[in-house]
């Protein structure tokens, strides 16, 4: 995939792998992650949130007649586990959004709760996280991870304070509502 900046020119010559032209595209799917042109997170996290209203159906299906307890636990193994949130540094609020109100549904489904109970307190009640807490851990973690790198690519990057993925860890760390 070419990247262009937003000075770079208009028309990228063709590229030749054994004489064949590499298809230009404007979004691919590298390792699950939707990448796109204009580095926008929009399309993965839409990818997710389908994604996540897939698990919970088939687990709303499949499970209807177990215990609260078994469903807590089946619900934290697949409804928990949004992949490559870590990358979604540059996304709509409205992307955001639609993704935690589909996590507070699911639980809903899956526990056949009233569809405006209080996420807050369907989550507090059962000692769930909720979406904010996922996705604030889930960023820390990633976040240890490139400080704690060999790499010495990775650890110098995570010195630079101004990278999208710091100010992405300080915003979802200093406002619920992860900017």
């Amino acid at each position: 995939m070419v990247f262009r900046s937003g000075r770079g020119p208009e028309r990228i010559p063709p590229v030749f792998i054994d004489g064949a032209a590499v298809e230009r595209v404007g979004r691919f799917r590298y390792l699950g992650h939707i990448v796109t042109e204009d580095f926008r997170d929009d399309g993965d996290v839409e990818r997710e949130r389908r994604a996540l209203a897939v698990r919970c159906n088939m687990l709303a299906r499949r499970f209807a007649r177990c215990s609260p307890d078994v469903k807590l636990t089946l619900f934290r193994a697949f409804c928990q586990c949004f992949y490559t949130c870590q990358l979604w540094t540059n996304c709509t609020k409205s992307a955001r959004n639609s993704i935690r109100v589909q996590y507070n549904n699911a639980y809903r489904i899956l526990m056949r709760l009233p569809k405006y109970c209080s996420a807050s307190g369907m989550f507090a009640e059962s000692r769930v996280n909720d979406y904010f807490a996922i996705i604030r851990d889930r960023v820390a973690n990633f976040w240890a991870h490139i400080r704690n790198s060999k790499n010495e690519i990775l650890s110098t990057l995570s010195q630079c304070l101004n990278s999208p993925i710091q100010k992405y860890w300080l915003s979802v760390h200093q406002d619920r509502n992860i900017k």
